[in-house]
């Protein structure tokens, strides 16, 4: 989507933002309105490049909406001098403050609080002023097509050679018109995750190459759901599990023109769950819910689960669990179900989720943040010290080979299993040229409005017709829906 489409008069935003709009409608479909002085703000945004080395402001505000990025900084960025008992700001060793303010995403409160937080950023004060946000890949677009991210290359003088290890789909999710927006130091390839007992009793073997025979296409692993459910199993937990696997595989973006278009593979999915439902192979829950996390843990009887990287190593294992760590339970093998999951590529190649790291226009701190990108998305030896370490996959191709290809690598969690092997299999492979600005609200208004029909409360014409409704309701500028015949 154009910048015409993307950024409107900053009073209808600002409007729309203090009425609150409900489901974060204008947060979802729009960056934050430039007003007349955003185009002056933006002619200038590389001044602070030019000037930042003579001198730097003396506070570093970076916005976020959990303390992912936080540890990773703390944890990992070589200029860290101390770290306040709260957590709320870091000091850093060529004397600037890193204050954080990190607003939970519930109903989309961080993009709304961050859109009302950036029309203020030219009137702001210096050590007010946003200098890094973190931003997410399903809405990714809204904020790199527009004049409040700055160019990594030109405005903040990273090089193609600092980030040519990088996977090529992490960079052109941030990328509009040849121009990169952002940085990350993880990649998001997903696999499917499976309890190896249940593998064993409803296949004969926990052995993940076998495992990947018998699901290595939809066919396949629709058979295996048949096979599991006479075994007393659901082969997904809910709805949502096997989404992303088939929206990652779509032939074309949702929005051509002013037209949405409903791809087949989305039909595909809409199918595959409705036969789940109605045959018991699911447990009919949504993701996030309390019986879709419990379905992960000790007492489940779900075959398996659709995962990305950060998805393994910190929500499943978290899930699995008898006594959580917060009790004082250990990652070991006889608290709850440790080392009973493996992972598998599973029918078809995709990605889920990710972190951006953007800098802001107007921001005074161009040297510290370049050293920040460079230190966190691009130093090979400190993307594989974060690998070892969290088990997390990160954004450095040289790093995730060589541990792939490491012997003595393994996850305890995953009975032994080397599972960057599989993942650095699979993020070569993911292709973001379908990706579009409408993304986020098309996905998550399709499921919810297809949640009925799986249900039987409502039949597939009315799923259809709802679906019409409130997307137009969401973004008023689409005027028609296409389905697939």
């Amino acid at each position: 989507m154009k910048k015409a489409m993307s950024l409107l008069t900053a009073t209808a935003m600002a409007a729309t933002l203090l009425a609150g709009c409900g489901g974060g409608t204008a947060s979802s479909s729009a960056a934050p309105a430039a007003d007349s002085t955003s185009t002056e703000a933006s002619s200038t945004a590389a001044e602070p490049a030019a000037d930042a080395a003579a001198e730097e402001g003396k506070v570093l505000n970076i916005w976020c909406w959990n303390d992912e990025f936080q540890s990773r900084f703390n944890d990992y960025y070589p200029g860290v001098k101390a770290i306040a008992a709260d957590k709320s700001t870091t000091t850093l060793d060529n004397g600037v403050t890193v204050k954080w303010t990190i607003n939970p995403n519930d109903n989309n409160n961080y993009q709304n609080k961050l859109d009302e937080a950036l029309l203020k950023q030219d009137s702001a004060a210096a050590d007010d002023k946003i200098d890094i946000f973190l931003i997410e890949a399903d809405y990714a677009l809204k904020y790199v097509d527009s004049e409040y991210t700055l160019d990594v290359k030109k405005d903040v003088g990273l090089t193609d050679d600092d980030l040519k290890d990088q996977y090529q789909y992490t960079k052109d999710i941030v990328t509009v018109d040849g121009v990169q927006k952002g940085t990350t130091w993880q990649a998001t390839p997903g696999l499917f995750a499976y309890r190896r007992s249940i593998a064993e009793d409803v296949l004969g073997t926990d052995d993940p190459t076998e495992v990947q025979a018998a699901l290595s296409d939809w066919d396949k692993f629709n058979d295996v759901a048949e096979k599991a459910a006479t075994k007393g199993y659901k082969m997904l937990s809910g709805y949502d599990d096997s989404y992303r696997t088939f929206s990652n595989n779509v032939s074309a973006g949702w929005v051509d023109g002013t037209t949405v278009k409903v791809d087949p593979n989305i039909m595909n999915w809409v199918d595959q769950t409705k036969t789940y439902t109605d045959n018991g192979y699911n447990n009919k829950t949504s993701l996030w819910s309390d019986q879709w996390a419990a379905d992960q843990g000790p007492a489940g009887k779900v075959f398996g689960f659709f995962y990305s990287t950060w998805g393994i190593n910190f929500t499943l294992l978290g899930n699995s669990l008898a006594t959580p760590e917060s009790e004082g339970g250990k990652q070991e093998v006889g608290n709850g179900i440790f080392g009973d999951y493996a992972v598998c590529q599973g029918p078809q190649p995709y990605y889920w989720g990710g972190t951006w790291i953007c800098a802001a226009a107007g921001t005074d701190n161009i040297p510290t943040i370049k050293d920040v990108m460079y230190s966190l998305t691009c130093d090979a030896d400190i993307m594989t010290k974060i690998t070892e370490d969290t088990q997390d996959y990160t954004n450095c191709k040289s790093a995730m080979d060589s541990i792939a290809a490491d012997p003595n690598f393994g996850s305890a969690f995953l009975g032994g299993q080397n599972h960057i092997a599989l993942f650095a299999e699979v993020a070569p492979t993911i292709d973001m040229s379908n990706a579009g600005p409408y993304d986020q609200g098309c996905n998550e208004t399709f499921q919810s409005c297809f949640k009925d029909y799986f249900d039987g409360t409502v039949d597939l014409e009315t799923a259809k017709k709802n679906f019409e409704d409130q997307i137009k309701v969401k973004y008023p500028e689409l005027s028609s829906v296409e389905w697939p015949a």
